[in-house]
């Protein structure tokens, strides 16, 4: 009878071309994968309830990494913040600044289930879109944002934007309300986002903008990136009158004069920025920042 030859299957092969194969899977793997910071992560998961001071030495062998490489990953979580060098020994624990990054997630979250409602309450005759953002670097990050329908409002402002805070009415009043030493540190950082003014933008000096947001408690402006749309904002201040984000809502220039969108829309937008400010003092959200 003749032997009809079947596939080789994978235990079939020899162990020589499967070693092969699984050594191009993990090159594969490793290059599209940051080796350093996955080692950085170990560290700080070698920590528990039960072990939450520990030696150079504890650390490694928890972490499955050589003493050097756990030194180095030590040195620069402690110069991060993350990790402490406890005084007066030579063992290692975590510090708060590790919350932080779940927190973040967690307040931004309650963040936008809080401020959707509000700002779908300013979205009608007069606004085409209401937002809220808060400050990221020299940067406004947009948290929420409601729009009353599909039509495109100039630059093209979704839940994750960045624009440039010095450039913005949403951006310019939160600056307006920053300690004097912040607003320093924020105007001396490079935002990261870089948006081409529209042609004929005016431009005024920062510090004049600033004090006259902070003395009138909101911005009213026509948009520097965008013909044809006017941004009408306020601060969400916290119970210190610090800033903890702000509100804007946008109208075509077209349905609306300056007088006519601060007379109709400025009251609304000074009540949704305090209800918004009570519900995160309510709900334990104050304090967040980026």
């Amino acid at each position: 009878m003749d032997m009809i030859s079947k596939p080789r299957r994978r235990a079939d092969r020899p162990a020589k071309a499967l070693a092969a194969q699984d050594r191009g899977e993990n090159d594969k793997n490793l290059r599209s994968t940051v080796q350093s910071l996955a080692k950085g992560f170990r560290v700080l998961e070698a920590f528990s309830s039960e072990q939450d001071e520990m030696t150079l030495s504890e650390i490694a062998v928890i972490a499955e990494l050589d003493p050097g490489t756990t030194y180095r990953m030590l040195n620069t979580l402690v110069d991060l913040g993350y990790v402490s060098r406890l005084p007066e020994s030579r063992r290692f624990s975590l510090t708060l600044k590790t919350l932080d990054l779940g927190f973040h997630a967690i307040a931004r979250k309650d963040m936008r289930s809080l401020v959707r409602p509000v700002l779908r309450s300013l979205v009608g005759e007069v606004s085409e879109a209401a937002s809220f953002a808060v400050l990221d670097g020299a940067d406004a990050l947009y948290i929420e944002r409601v729009r009353a329908g599909v039509t495109r409002l100039g630059v093209d402002i979704r839940i994750g934007t960045t624009v440039p805070a010095a450039q913005s009415a949403i951006g310019r009043t939160i600056l307006a309300f920053l300690l004097p030493e912040e607003l320093e540190q924020v105007l001396a950082t490079e935002p990261r986002t870089r948006i081409s003014l529209r042609a004929g933008a005016a431009q005024i000096e920062l510090s004049m903008v600033l004090a006259e947001i902070r003395e009138n408690g909101y911005a009213l402006m026509d948009s520097l990136f965008s013909d044809g749309l006017r941004v009408l904002a306020v601060p969400v201040l916290d119970p210190d009158q610090h800033p903890i984000g702000a509100i804007s809502i946008a109208a075509p220039s077209i349905r609306c004069t300056i007088d006519d969108l601060r007379e109709r829309a400025l009251p609304p937008l000074r009540s949704a920025a305090a209800d918004i400010a009570r519900g995160l003092e309510a709900g334990g959200s104050i304090g967040f920042s980026l």
